[in-house]
């Protein structure tokens, strides 16, 4: 299993409505870089995700599981773009700020750091086992 961080505006999308989206999921689409999709083209069934509100929030406030690997999206102009479908699993009971992260030299290589403006990160299993704990989820 891999894991993973999708970041999302939570006026466009949050985690209430990842939630509503139930166990049938909802696609993850609009990606338009080439890394961040290459990110999705590696994507697993099973793999753990991080959904993190952006802007203004900028948190770790839940955790989803890739429920459907790479398609092409309709709505992309360019058929290389593509997206996967993810369901909500739980919630951050505390949910981890980028501060949070930041304040935390272990994580100081977590490309949400170094690559700030990415949206689909990956996440080595040791850091995702620290951020868990730092939101009060067992790994």
């Amino acid at each position: 299993m891999k894991y993973w961080l999708m970041k999302s505006e939570p006026g466009t999308w949050s985690w209430d409505d990842q939630v509503k989206s139930g166990d049938k999921g909802a696609e993850w689409d609009g990606v338009r870089n080439y890394q961040a999709n290459n990110n999705m083209k590696a994507m697993k069934n099973g793999d753990r995700v991080f959904f993190y509100h952006s802007v203004d929030e900028k948190r770790v406030v839940g955790v989803c599981e890739v429920i459907k690997e790479w398609y092409p999206d309709p709505t992309s102009p360019k058929p290389a773009f593509g997206m996967v479908d993810i369901r909500a699993i739980e919630p951050m009971p505390n949910p981890v700020t980028l501060a949070d992260i930041k304040a935390e030299p272990k994580l100081s290589e977590l490309p949400l750091i170094r690559q700030s403006r990415l949206s689909v990160l990956p996440v080595d299993a040791p850091s995702w086992k620290l951020i868990c704990k730092m939101g009060g989820l067992k790994p």
